[in-house]
Formats: structure tokens, C-alpha cells, sequence
């Protein structure tokens, strides 16, 4: 799963949130939501965790092909 960078960073910005605050919230590592901040693929668990802890839905965030 590739998450939309552009529509993470929004999310974030939106939220007020920090890539810290994020990966706590979520489960997962600064550095797995660092890299898919720089475009880096994820798990589909790893998405649906970003996607909850920021409280949409995983099609909301997800790159559109």
C-alpha cells in the first residue's frame, strides 16, 4: 500500500500533529512514518493503523492510481 504523501501531510497539519505523535498514536516507529512521508510503500496493517490513529479511513489517505 503506498499512503498519498500530500494527503498524510495535510491530515497531520490539519490535526495538529507531529510524525512523533503519530507513530505513538498508531503502534509503529518515527521512522516507518518518516519514510512514508518520503514515499516509501507500507503494509496494509500499517496502513490501517496510520488511518485509525488519525481517525479516517484508509481510502482517504491512500495514493489513487
Amino acid at each position: 500500500m503506498r499512503i498519498d504523501r500530500f494527503k498524510l501531510t495535510t491530515e497531520l497539519m490539519r490535526q495538529d500533529m507531529t510524525q512523533k505523535q503519530l507513530a505513538e498514536k498508531a503502534g509503529i516507529s518515527r521512522v516507518t512514518v518518516n519514510g512514508i512521508k518520503s514515499g516509501r510503500s507500507c503494509s496494509d496493517e500499517v496502513g490501517k493503523k496510520i488511518a485509525k490513529a488519525l481517525g479516517v479511513d484508509v481510502t482517504e489517505i491512500i495514493e489513487q492510481r
